[in-house]
């Protein structure tokens, strides 16, 4: 898969120099692999490279990291920390009501995509396992849980034997928005689909929460 550099990508190197010349070296590092990963991919950079694009030598990586996958796995970190304000933003505590934030949350998650292509593939495509580092985990599991507690409330009308567990709906939901990033939120809008990214999304969720009898059919 190629990834073609963004102005996103170049404005990430141009913060990762200046952060270096700031003395912020680790934040030098995220910032130059955030523009390698737009450009590459997660597997199509080396440390070195990563080095060379902030500006300092091969082995001042190492100061604070012990290879690549630690520098992804930081990176990871840091993404799933925006990710998950973004989707706090959004829900808002379910205003209006609770599910038009629902499908906020959906848009947020789009909309992160798009924005920040380096932390999304880094977060979900490098082959990270967010169990490996305990920071990663509760910063990962943090993120999750705005969705599951938006699952929770949109089914509280529903009597207790008759609602399905809301972590399986939120992995239900989280899984589809991941499809429907790879698949339609790259490249031109209806380069692959004849609907935008965000209408597949919300038309998918909204016959997903139906046939569960989460919310009533039109």
């Amino acid at each position: 898969m190629r990834f073609a550099i963004t102005d996103g990508g170049r404005n990430q190197l141009s913060k990762a120099r200046k952060s270096y010349h700031h003395g912020n070296l680790k934040q030098a590092l995220v910032d130059a692999t955030l523009s390698l990963i737009t450009e590459k991919g997660p597997q199509g950079f080396t440390l070195a490279e990563a080095a060379r694009q902030a500006g300092v030598s091969a082995a001042a990586p190492y100061r604070h990291f012990k290879g690549r996958d630690d520098l992804l796995i930081e990176v990871a970190r840091q993404g799933f920390i925006l990710f998950g304000d973004l989707l706090e933003h959004a829900y808002n505590n379910g205003k209006p009501t609770v599910l038009s934030a629902f499908y906020k949350v959906g848009r947020a998650y789009l909309a992160f995509a798009k924005r920040y292509p380096g932390y999304y593939i880094a977060m979900f495509e490098s082959g990270v396992s967010l169990t490996s580092n305990p920071q990663l985990a509760t910063v990962s599991e943090r993120a999750m849980s705005v969705l599951t507690l938006a699952a929770q409330h949109l089914m509280a009308h529903l009597p207790a034997d008759q609602r399905p567990p809301a972590v399986m709906v939120s992995h239900h939901i989280w899984a589809m928005s991941h499809g429907v990033v790879e698949l339609f939120a790259r490249g031109a809008p209806g380069g692959r689909a004849p609907f935008s990214a965000e209408d597949l999304l919300e038309s998918g969720t909204g016959i997903y929460l139906r046939g569960l009898g989460i919310i009533e059919k039109p």
